[in-house]
C-alpha cells in the first residue's frame, strides 16, 4: 500500500528513543521534552512552547486557559477535522460554524464579518449573540491542509468584536502568512504530531504562545497541577496531558528533518500540479499570495471524486475523501451553521487527498497520476 501520508523515520529518531530506554527516562519528565519544546519555539518564532499528549488536548487546554466555559460560543469553520469542535464541546461551550471559501477552503471572512455585524452586539465589552444573549468569546481559525486565510483581516475582525484568537494550526507546521509562522498570530496556537502529520511523534501536540503566564499555566495544568516537587499536592483541577519523553525524543529527530520534509512536500505538489494541469476538471486548493503553506496533504477537487477514489484505492494507492462537514455530524447538526450556499458540502462531495508521504518517489508519484488519468 502506497500510504496517503505515512511517517518518514529516517534520522536520529531510533538513537534518541534508545537513549530514553537506556537511561530509563521514558515518562513525562526528561530532557527530550524540553528540547522538543525549545526547537519548536525557535522554529516558529514563538517565545514559549508546551508539549502535550495530542493536538486535541492542546486545543482543550488553550480553551480552558482562556476561560471558555458552559454556554459560551466559539466560532470555528465548518470544514475541519472533528477534533477542533470536540475540544470546544469538552468545555461545555458551543461552536458557531462558519462556512468556508470555495477556493481556499478556509473560513470565509466575508461571511464571518456579515454574521458578526448582523447577528451580534457588544455589551460590557463582550460580543453577544443577539438571538439568545450568550457570549461569543473566541474564534478558532483552522489552517486547513496547511493553508491559511487572511490573518491580518481575521485579527482586525477579532479585535473589533473582542474575540480571543486560538489558532488550530495542527496541520500547519511550516506554514507562513507574510513570513510569520502559523500559530503565532493568536493568543495561543496548537500543532499535532499524529502519525500522518508532516512530522510525527506517533501522537502528541504542542501549544505555542508569546504569553509567559499562559505558557507556565499550560505546563502546570497539563501535569495534573502538581504544586509540590515532593508531596502530592495539587492546587487546582489538572489534566494528564503531557507528552512523554520517548515521544519527544522522536519529535526531536523529526524536527531535525523538518526542513527536508518541507522541501519534499513542495516538490510533490509541484509534480502533481504540473502533471495534472489539464486533466479533466481537476483543480487544487487556492493559495493566496501572502501564504506560504507546508502542503501537508495535497488535495484535488473534481466531479469524479468517487471514481478517482475507487481506482486509486483499488490499486493500493491510499486516498481519502475530505472530512464530513461538522454540521453533517449527528452531534453537531443542531449547532448554529452560518452559510450562504453550503460550500462546505460541495467541497466534501468533490475533494479527495492523494498520496504524499515525504519518502514517496517520483516514480510512485507518476504512477498515481497515471491511475488518475485513467478516469478521464
Amino acid at each position: 500500500m502506497l500510504l496517503l501520508s505515512g511517517p518518514n523515520i529516517s534520522g536520529n529518531e531510533w538513537k534518541y528513543v534508545k537513549d530514553c530506554l537506556d537511561t530509563g527516562w521514558v515518562s513525562s519528565v526528561g530532557a527530550y521534552v524540553e528540547k522538543f519544546e525549545k526547537m519548536t519555539a525557535e522554529f516558529t518564532g514563538a517565545k514559549f512552547a508546551v508539549a502535550t499528549s495530542s493536538g486535541t488536548t492542546a486545543l482543550h487546554i488553550c480553551l480552558i486557559l482562556n476561560d471558555i466555559q458552559r454556554d459560551d460560543y466559539v466560532i470555528a469553520p465548518n470544514v475541519t477535522f472533528v477534533a477542533s469542535i470536540n475540544a470546544i464541546k469538552y468545555t461545555n461551550a458551543d461552536p458557531i460554524l462558519i462556512d468556508v471559501d470555495e477556493h481556499t477552503w478556509q473560513m470565509d471572512l466575508d461571511l464571518l464579518e456579515k454574521f458578526l455585524s448582523g447577528e451580534t452586539e457588544i455589551k460590557n465589552g463582550n460580543s453577544i449573540y443577539k438571538k439568545d444573549g450568550r457570549k461569543i468569546k473566541a474564534i478558532m481559525p483552522v489552517h486547513v491542509l496547511g493553508n491559511m486565510c487572511d490573518m491580518g483581516r481575521l485579527l482586525h475582525i477579532s479585535k473589533k468584536y473582542n474575540l480571543i484568537v486560538i489558532e488550530d494550526a495542527t496541520e500547519a507546521l511550516g506554514s507562513y502568512y507574510k513570513n510569520k509562522h502559523a500559530g503565532t498570530f493568536g493568543l495561543m496556537g496548537t500543532f499535532s504530531y499524529n502519525g500522518n502529520k508532516i512530522i510525527t511523534t506517533g501522537g502528541g501536540g504542542m501549544i505555542i504562545t508569546d504569553n509567559e503566564a499562559l505558557a507556565k499555566k499550560a505546563k502546570h495544568v497539563t501535569t495534573q497541577a502538581k504544586s509540590d516537587p515532593f508531596e502530592y499536592m495539587h492546587d487546582e483541577i489538572g489534566y494528564n496531558y503531557r507528552l512523554v519523553n520517548t515521544a519527544a525524543a522522536m519529535g526531536v529527530g523529526q524536527m531535525e528533518l523538518l526542513p527536508e520534509f518541507l522541501k519534499r512536500k513542495r516538490e510533490i505538489i509541484a509534480f502533481y500540479k504540473k502533471e495534472m494541469e489539464a486533466v479533466g476538471d481537476i483543480s487544487f486548493q487556492k493559495i493566496d499570495d501572502d501564504v506560504n503553506p507546508n502542503w501537508w496533504l495535497p488535495t484535488i477537487m473534481t466531479e469524479k471524486q468517487k471514481q478517482v477514489l475507487k481506482i486509486l484505492n483499488e490499486n493500493k494507492m491510499q486516498s481519502r475523501p475530505f472530512w464530513v462537514p461538522m454540521n453533517k455530524l449527528p452531534m453537531f447538526k443542531n449547532n448554529l451553521y452560518y452559510t450562504k450556499d453550503d460550500r462546505s458540502d460541495y467541497i466534501y462531495q468533490k475533494c479527495l487527498s492523494i498520496p504524499c508521504s515525504t519518502n514517496i518517489t517520483d516514480d510512485q508519484l507518476a504512477s498515481v497520476v497515471l491511475k488518475i488519468k485513467e478516469v478521464y
